[in-house]
């Protein structure tokens, strides 16, 4: 393979150690909460308003209809549209799962069980369930689209 033995060596030696790094580091996935910020009740909820987001719900399905029948459930898929600056309010997530595509743009998400702010990035999937509750805000200066998927039980629940 290589001609020159020490060469041939020293370049075995360092994929041996690279390797043993890549088995040996715990994983980060982007738009994650690293394991040693998750602290229960890490944030206390914040009475933002909505600001300079629009929520377009792009089609729904009553899963009571469906081979499913999950009673008084809505499948819904939406589009959020987070200008810069723009803020997405308080919500809970522990009666309506979710998950969140992040389209376009870069969007800080404050969470209740994390103690640092947790950075998305265009073409993260944020899968939001019981226990998760939190607000985001668009720090950057271009518009954030999210494509959101979610199981919505009340009609009458707007919370973004």
């Amino acid at each position: 393979m290589f001609k020159h033995p020490i060469l041939s060596r020293a370049v075995w030696a360092g994929l041996a150690l690279a390797g043993a790094l890549m088995v040996s580091a715990q994983p980060v996935f982007a738009g994650e909460c690293p394991a040693d910020k998750i602290k229960p009740n890490a944030r206390q909820m914040v009475d933002y308003k909505p600001v300079g987001v629009t929520d377009v719900t792009l089609g729904s399905i009553d899963l009571e209809k469906q081979p499913a029948n999950i009673r008084e459930r809505e499948l819904r898929f939406r589009r959020l549209t987070i200008e810069p600056g723009g803020i997405v309010p308080w919500h809970s997530h522990d009666d309506r799962p979710a998950l969140i595509f992040v389209q376009q743009g870069e969007i800080v998400e404050y969470a209740s069980n994390c103690i640092d702010p947790i950075v998305h990035k265009a073409g993260d999937l944020r899968p939001e369930v019981y226990g998760t509750s939190h607000w985001w805000k668009n720090l950057g200066k271009e518009t954030v689209i999210l494509y959101v998927g979610d199981v919505r039980k009340d009609p009458r629940d707007h919370n973004m």
